[in-house]
């Protein structure tokens, strides 16, 4: 069961609503999100990209500028070095057409494999420059922690120029250590005095190519930048960004954008995923088209997403996006099997017991370990860590995912000394380490787990108590200023008292979906559907109603009884076939 925080921030609601044309509850929305002040709620309701900040405020950000544009003036060879996943994907991308654009005849890039090289700069990749002849490196999404791949690269009379927007390196005393790179671009190293910082490696290159075209101008700046925009807020959703401040400036452009962009390759992925680009929303980055970039990365190689990015032949484009999307949904099997077994493990002893899940699942897929860890952590408000065999004998790696209430990359620290490799942050790590160790790393991390039950119970954020018949199809509609919805900035949800199920259905392919008539007290009645998983609400159906209560809400036309719950839910606008009306979706119930 969780516990719900209504909020109750405070501000002249009515004021805010005549300035800005706006209902009292949107008014409250804007509160809630930290947005005061004329000017932040101007930025939020209609910003555009004059409104991000100054990009040379970045530290280094002329320096990397300047060097990389001196080095297309003299012809050197370039090679962008990103990552595998949708933020380096894109972040490559960006830099590559930036570039390109800007006039570098001797350009190209290289991604790691998520395998064999694994994350970043590695030796291997900078032996590989230096023997094709590379003379300038420029990192994107890495290259803030690769002090000794840096340095190699130095010794082989390399220029580097690093962008990222990674934490940087500490030594045992907290002291900060940094790469012995030409120029470092990162708003995440110490001293930086950047407005807003938490940006993802997309939006760092985005700035940086804003700063190169002052000297060295493309033939089309607008139009080539308005494509741009669409890739860095790509990779800001997919990235899990927090949407606020220059974040949902980035967001709404993209999106904004979308139906004008002149990539064809994400055209025909778009189109390969059933979308229409005038409405893919900001969840459809992260849900649908993100993941068949990133599949790539994970059961394949990166470099199949960058040639769907750069190819121009319309019907070639369209078999590389069926390519991308038949990988995702392989992908999404892989993932789907793995959950079902770490379920059934969580299950079981000793794991029912454990504050923090650590799961040996050998038959998994490693590059699917993070989102089966997840997964995991979303069932069940624990810290997760799903392990699977590593290619070197007797090793095993995986990811872990925790909840705001514990620090994993602090928690694993303490056992540091039984991994071979480790790293991470406080919601997120990866790790390698013996077999034989598993179980010592097991019980090390519950022994030394402090997590309460109140821990363990999820929390509610809710923006208000509104009545169910106050949400009005124009009210709802109105709602939409607020998009693009994500972290930092979430779908605004409200909760309603003694709401009376009239009757009940079970939908959807799979028959886990409910749909359902509800009344509220005066006898209005309002369409709801449940996506949140059937087990748990048929259980408080029965527990507060009986078998008997439950098989009346499905048997008939009407329920025969009074059945009445309280409901957190979101208003939303279904449109099918040309029509409009109004639905709550259900996300909780007491």
């Amino acid at each position: 069961m969780s516990r719900w925080m209504i909020a109750a921030k405070r501000a002249d609601f009515q004021d805010i609503a005549v300035r800005f044309g706006i209902d009292q509850v949107t008014a409250r929305l804007l509160r809630n999100r930290g947005v005061l002040g004329d000017e932040m709620i101007r930025v939020w309701l209609s910003g555009g990209l004059s409104d991000l900040h100054d990009p040379h405020v970045l530290t280094d950000m002329d320096r990397a500028a300047k060097i990389i544009g001196e080095s297309i003036r003299l012809g050197k060879r370039i090679r962008i070095i990103g990552d595998y996943d949708v933020d380096g994907i894109c972040s490559t991308y960006i830099l590559y057409r930036g570039l390109t654009a800007a006039g570098a005849e001797k350009l190209d890039y290289v991604l790691p494999d998520r395998v064999r090289d694994g994350y970043g700069l590695n030796e291997n990749l900078i032996r590989q420059a230096a023997e094709d002849g590379v003379e300038v490196i420029l990192t994107c999404d890495n290259g803030v922690r690769a002090i000794a791949e840096i340095a190699l690269a130095k010794s082989l009379n390399m220029t580097v120029v690093v962008t990222d927007h990674h934490e940087t390196k500490r030594d045992e005393e907290g002291r900060e250590i940094l790469p012995e790179a030409d120029a470092l671009v990162d708003p995440g190293r110490e001293g930086d005095v950047s407005p807003f910082r938490a940006i993802c490696g997309a939006v760092v290159a985005f700035k940086f190519l804003q700063v190169l075209f002052e000297t060295d101008k493309p033939a089309d700046e607008a139009a080539l930048m308005n494509e741009l925009v669409v890739f860095a807020a790509f990779a800001t959703n997919c990235d899990v960004m927090p949407l606020v401040d220059e974040n949902r400036v980035i967001m709404r452009e993209g999106l904004r954008h979308l139906s004008d962009h002149a990539n064809c390759g994400l055209d025909r992925l778009i189109s390969a995923c059933g979308l229409e680009a005038s409405e893919v929303r900001a969840m459809d980055f992260g849900f649908t088209l993100g993941p068949c970039l990133n599949a790539t990365g994970r059961l394949d190689s990166a470099h199949r997403a960058m040639d769907l990015l750069t190819c121009q032949d319309p019907e070639r484009a369209s078999v590389l996006a069926g390519d991308l999307l038949a990988l995702n949904e392989e992908r999404k099997a892989l993932t789907a099997e793995s959950v079902r077994r770490a379920c059934e493990l969580c299950e079981q002893e000793p794991h029912v017991h454990d504050r923090v899940l650590v799961l040996f699942l050998p038959e998994c897929h490693e590059s699917i370990a993070g989102i089966v860890a997840g997964r995991v952590r979303e069932r069940y408000d624990k810290p997760a860590i799903i392990l699977t065999d590593a290619a070197e004998p007797g090793l095993i790696k995986g990811s872990g995912r925790s909840i705001p209430q514990y620090d994993m990359y602090r928690g694993l620290s303490a056992w540091e000394h039984l991994f071979v490799r480790f790293g991470g942050h406080e919601q997120a790590a990866g790790l390698t380490l013996k077999k034989d160790d598993l179980e010592a790393l097991r019980q090390g991390l519950n022994e030394a787990c402090t997590l309460t039950d109140g821990d363990l119970t999820r929390v509610l954020h809710i923006d208000m108590e509104m009545p169910l018949s106050y949400a009005t199809p124009e009210l709802v509609k109105q709602f939409s200023v607020l998009e693009p919805f994500g972290k930092g900035n979430p779908e605004p949800l409200f909760a309603a008292r003694d709401v009376r199920i009239v009757s009940g259905r079970i939908i959807g392919k799979n028959k886990n979906v409910g749909k359902y008539r509800i009344a509220d007290a005066e006898g209005r009645e309002y369409e709801m559907i449940w996506f949140g998983g059937l087990d748990r609400f048929h259980a408080f159906l029965t527990e507060r109603f009986g078998a008997d209560g439950l098989n009346d809400i499905y048997d008939g036309f009407r329920a025969r009884g009074v059945y009445t719950f309280h409901m957190a839910y979101h208003a939303q606008i279904n449109s099918w076939q040309g029509k409009e009306r109004l639905q709550f979706q259900m996300e909780d119930f007491l």
